[in-house]
């Protein structure tokens, strides 16, 4: 009968460190993909979180729940890659850029100049990327975080144009009205709107 030693006290954070370890030293999760090798597969991209804001709880909680479909079909027997991705557009990523560079409107944005503007927001959205793959990390989301996709990306957005004239050409893309939040200091509407 095999004996096991006594826990006087549980070192949570020991405890972590030391699943982490194992789990990278084996390649767990590399090996949860390959030894599904030939089977269905069941593809997962991640909505992506904007990069240049750091993660929070609420992440913790979406993660959690993606994660959960992902695991549900990996035990299923399906072959499960699981893709990251950075959000790279848009307006958190604008503002954050205007505060760092302490521009108040779109003439401010002008005279600076848009590619000098862009590369700003470029080079913004991954100061936090170590936070986040270290969250991702701690928290057991499996997901390949050394070949992400990113939405600045030539090939992302030349997919997502494709994608579009798909659509445009089954007639799945039409003009309509209808009333949406607007940002009078950004001068955009909101895109979760």
């Amino acid at each position: 009968m095999p004996k096991f030693s006594e826990v006087k006290q549980l070192d949570h954070a020991q405890l972590e460190a030391d699943l982490l370890a194992w789990w990278a030293e084996h390649g767990i999760f590399e090996r949860s993909i390959a030894n599904r090798e030939g089977a269905e597969s069941f593809t997962f991209y991640e909505g992506p979180p904007t990069a240049n804001g750091k993660p929070g709880v609420h992440h913790v909680l979406a993660r959690t729940i993606k994660d959960s479909f992902c695991r549900y079909k990996a035990m299923a027997g399906y072959q499960v890659e699981r893709k990251a991705g950075w959000d790279t557009h848009g307006l958190p990523v604008e503002i954050e850029v205007e505060k760092k560079l302490g521009l108040k409107s779109r003439e401010d944005i002008h005279k600076l100049g848009i590619a000098q503007y862009n590369a700003a927001c470029k080079a913004s959205v991954g100061e936090y990327t170590g936070l986040w793959n270290d969250l991702t990390r701690k928290m057991g989301y499996w997901v390949d975080l050394d070949d992400p996709y990113v939405t600045y990306d030539n090939n992302y957005i030349e997919s997502v144009w494709w994608l579009l004239k798909q659509l445009w050409d089954k007639g799945l893309i039409y003009k309509g009205h209808k009333i949406h939040w607007y940002s009078p200091g950004t001068g955009t509407v909101l895109s979760s709107h």
